[in-house]
């Protein structure tokens, strides 16, 4: 009679156990869910860009560039009804770099671009001189923060 008494007591505590920690994991699972989803903005559209060629860049945002070629840069520049958002990856020691925009997407409050710095590929005739590479794209003005990647 006792050890009945015993095993009872035993499997009511295992049934706790396993509630307590069942309801402890969703706890925990709803608590990671609503950090990851407060964090991120989602895309409601990918506004169309050009990338553009350094001559056909505003000359102040071409002296802007100038000036900060040297070191990695992120400049936003607006004028005439156009965005202009330029991303430079600083000194390179060799020729064959370049900066590819992986995407370009409007949030509710945000643009944000993610562009790679591509390097020089097997193969291609590199020289040794220092390069400054860098990516400028141009949109129709959109008065939102811009967020790099």
């Amino acid at each position: 009679m006792e050890k009945c008494r015993e095993d009872r007591k035993m499997r009511k505590m295992n049934v706790l156990f396993s509630i307590f920690a069942v309801l402890l994991l969703q706890a925990a699972g709803l608590l990671t869910g609503c950090i990851t989803k407060s964090g991120e903005e989602q895309k409601i559209n990918e506004p169309a860009f050009a990338v553009i060629d350094r001559e056909d860049e505003p000359d102040e945002l071409s002296a802007m560039i100038e000036e900060e070629k040297e070191h990695p840069f992120r400049i936003v520049y607006a004028d005439q009804g156009k965005l202009y958002i330029a991303q430079g990856y600083g000194r390179q020691p060799t020729t064959g770099y370049s900066v590819a925009v992986r995407e370009l997407y409007e949030t509710e409050n945000t643009i944000c671009i993610h562009t790679n710095l591509m390097g020089p590929e097997k193969g291609e005739d590199i020289r040794e001189i220092e390069t400054f590479p860098y990516v400028t794209v141009q949109l129709d003005d959109i008065d939102k923060e811009v967020i790099f990647d």
